[in-house]
């Protein structure tokens, strides 16, 4: 089922959701929820989901959300065209996350195997404007397998893909990118990393300083980021990111709730998908 890009409510709830493909106790799902009022945007709350399953019963609740998913909706038509998949996306998904990892990891680099260097991977039209990893990397970061864990999750919760797969109108999901605005922010500053060795004050200060562009609204989407003191110092002190890159792609959502059909190019390709504000 293809879905139209139709105009979205200016009042939804708000999602924005950091994912991994293996949440663990350690490296929970971590999803911001928050709410738009003009051009602020308050940040509600932070949840944590310790299982794909726990954030699968989340989803299905029919409460309405507008919500910025940091993980790929689809795959480069120049990668599913060499390996002869499906070009309808229901059915290049129905066929991709039927397959197991290791299988995937394998055709992929084989594909990859074959190519030249310096042009080993395929990528989406929206990868180069959003500077985001191809969506069939399956190693730092491995968003091949977020999309094999994470669109599932979105099919059998029912919801709303703009421009890819029709659902319910009122749970909508959007592909988000949390590097795209932080970069805007802060260039190529660091501010993050899961290694505790790594984890400097020259990042931390980073973060503080994407905190507060956010807060200033110090980014062309427009919005001011809305913050507890308590909120900002639990911000500050996950330097992990996965918060801070939770309330990114709320952030994304919120400007897509401001926008004509979410702010998606009215043609973009409807086997890859497309970052929100990219």
């Amino acid at each position: 089922m293809h879905s139209s890009l139709s105009t979205p409510a200016t009042d939804s709830p708000l999602l924005g959701l950091d994912f991994s493909s293996a949440p663990t106790r350690r490296k929970p799902i971590t999803v911001a929820q928050g709410r738009r009022q003009g051009q602020v945007l308050r940040l509600e709350g932070l949840l944590a989901f310790e299982s794909l399953e726990s954030l699968a019963d989340f989803l299905r609740r029919p409460e309405p959300w507008l919500g910025g998913f940091d993980f790929p909706f689809g795959l480069p038509r120049e990668l599913v065209q060499a390996l002869g998949w499906p070009q309808d996306w229901a059915a290049l998904m129905a066929h991709y996350c039927g397959l197991s990892r290791a299988e995937i990891r394998a055709t992929f680099a084989a594909f990859c195997d074959a190519r030249p260097a310096g042009g080993k991977f395929a990528h989406r039209a929206c990868d180069l404007p959003a500077g985001s990893s191809p969506s069939m990397k399956w190693v730092n970061p491995p968003v091949a397998y977020m999309l094999h864990a994470g669109v599932p999750l979105l099919l059998k919760a029912g919801v709303h893909l703009p421009g890819l797969h029709a659902g319910d109108p009122e749970r909508v999901a959007l592909e988000a990118y949390p590097g795209l605005l932080a970069r805007e922010c802060l260039g190529r500053r660091s501010y993050k990393s899961d290694d505790r060795a790594k984890q400097t004050p020259d990042r931390l200060i980073a973060r503080k300083d994407l905190i507060d562009a956010l807060e200033q609204g110090r980014s062309r989407l427009g919005l001011r980021l809305k913050l507890s003191h308590g909120q900002r110092e639990a911000l500050i002190d996950d330097a992990s990111g996965d918060r801070l890159d939770a309330v990114l792609c709320l952030m994304q959502a919120g400007w897509a709730q401001t926008q004509a059909g979410y702010g998606l190019p009215a043609n973009f390709d409807p086997l890859e998908g497309w970052i929100v504000s990219a």
